[in-house]
């Protein structure tokens, strides 16, 4: 295994744990935090974050930029305007629990769609892990019942969850056609400003409809947690890993989020670690690592350095 796939697993395995804290964050500040307010502030602090560090290549890349433009809106549409915004309006109306098990579904879509448009198949390892990763999300949803798992029920905020599921899909899929010579943080940047045109009307929609932010320590705290850690350096760390090892494997690090949901409600509430808590885990790794170990023959070949 070389240095760089051992460094696109790490930022992968970091990004799941940002954004394992964030859907917890939103969840519980939903009744302070409208959902289009907390995306629209969340991309408007990580553009904040990222300007310093993309303007210096504005003015060489933007000939490559301009070129690529119709693929800058359709990657900024899908990652920045449409997932966290439609997964944001999800957990206003189902539980995290729910949110949580239907997010854990990204790497099945995206493994489809990477199959239909890119021809990428997963060799029988990489399946193996792929499934045995989705068991372990499906014993810490279901707390190890069968009773509790066919208990969870389809509402509105699952509809909403599916969308950005499908979403992030077209996304991490889409990264395999980003414009080729622009920097990753100008390329970033570039996605954040049509992410913020798509949600800009939806916010106005919003606060007409009399929706406000309720200001106070934790609301702004989680504010700039989504904006500064979920969004700036989730974005970085998940487009750098899936560069290096694909969009098949580099979703599958997704099945993480419950992992680390688990523990960080154990650090952060107190909640004691049940017996399905270590068997969830002890499958997720299993299945990741198995996809680790894969023959160089079904490696899916490594992306152009470079982008974002």
């Amino acid at each position: 295994m070389t240095r760089a796939r051992i460094t696109a697993y790490l930022l992968l395995t970091v990004t799941s744990l940002f954004w394992a804290g964030n859907m917890v964050m939103s969840r519980g500040l939903r009744a302070d935090l409208p959902p289009i307010a907390l995306a629209f502030w969340r991309w408007m602090i990580a553009f904040a974050c990222v300007l310093p560090l993309a303007l210096p290549h504005l003015r060489a890349q933007w000939p490559a930029l301009r070129a690529a433009w119709k693929r800058v809106i359709f990657l900024g549409v899908f990652g920045v305007g449409f997932y966290n915004t439609f997964s944001y309006i999800a957990v206003q109306y189902t539980t995290a629990t729910s949110a949580t098990l239907l997010n854990s579904f990204i790497p099945v879509a995206t493994i489809a769609l990477a199959f239909v448009f890119l021809g990428k198949r997963l060799g029988r390892m990489e399946a193996v892990g792929v499934l045995v990763s989705l068991a372990g999300v499906i014993v810490l949803i279901g707390r190890g019942s069968m009773d509790t798992l066919l208990g969870l029920q389809l509402n509105t905020g699952d509809v909403w969850m599916l969308a950005a599921v499908l979403a992030w899909s077209i996304y991490t899929v889409g990264l395999q056609w980003r414009p080729q010579g622009v920097h990753p943080m100008l390329l970033l940047a570039s996605f954040i400003v049509v992410g913020l045109a798509v949600m800009a009307p939806m916010y106005a929609w919003e606060v007409a409809s009399g929706a406000t932010i309720n200001l106070h320590a934790g609301s702004v705290a989680g504010i700039l947690y989504a904006g500064i850690v979920a969004a700036f350096l989730g974005f970085v760390c998940f487009n750098a890993g899936v560069s290096e090892v694909g969009p098949s494997i580099g979703s599958l690090f997704i099945h993480l989020q419950p992992v680390f949901a688990s523990i960080l409600s154990a650090l952060l509430l107190g909640e004691s670690p049940q017996w399905y808590h270590y068997l969830g885990m002890a499958l997720v790794f299993s299945g990741i690592v198995a996809t680790m170990w894969r023959s160089p023959a079904v490696r899916p070949a490594t992306a152009a350095r470079g982008s974002a």
